[in-house]
């Protein structure tokens, strides 16, 4: 309940400075601007045995607020090993929330033969520039974080 006053509190503080006249000084970046490339990792889950990693990449639309996006997921199990999923989603922008709801693509790397993979969803809060926090919610919910990219050379 206090998180939600807070967040009803921030909300509000950034309505009434978007109709603030901009300052000359340069303004850090946008974090209105989610488009680009993203990293991300869950915590661990299946009492541990599990964690998930990835990138994702938001492209324009040409509806307001929606996404189209792209995510290869890395789930290493120790009870059955490692999958690498690419799949196709489309994102959807609530003010500071964003949802993504993914399809399988395809399977690069398998499991166990027969154990169905359920698409990786996910409910984020945009916290700057370069993070977004949230949850996985598919076969099962675990806290998730997002990081910008970065277009280093590797």
């Amino acid at each position: 309940m206090f998180r939600a006053r807070i967040r009803l509190a921030a909300m509000a503080a950034l309505v009434l400075l978007t109709g603030a006249p901009a300052s000359a000084g340069n303004m850090d970046a946008d974090t209105s601007d989610v488009l680009g490339t993203w990293t991300f990792q869950t915590r661990p889950y299946r009492n541990g045995q599990c964690l998930m990693t990835g990138t994702m990449n938001l492209s324009p639309h040409p509806e307001p607020d929606q996404y189209a996006c792209e995510l290869t997921a890395v789930e290493v199990c120790s009870l059955w090993g490692r999958s690498v999923v690419r799949q196709s989603c489309q994102a959807r922008r609530f003010g500071d929330q964003v949802s993504i709801r993914s399809q399988i693509e395809e399977m690069l790397e398998s499991k166990v033969e027969g154990l169905v993979y359920m698409p990786d969803n996910f409910t984020l809060t945009i916290e700057s520039a370069d993070r977004m926090f949230g949850a996985l919610v598919s076969a099962v919910t675990a806290p998730a974080e997002f990081r910008r990219a970065n277009d280093g050379i590797s």
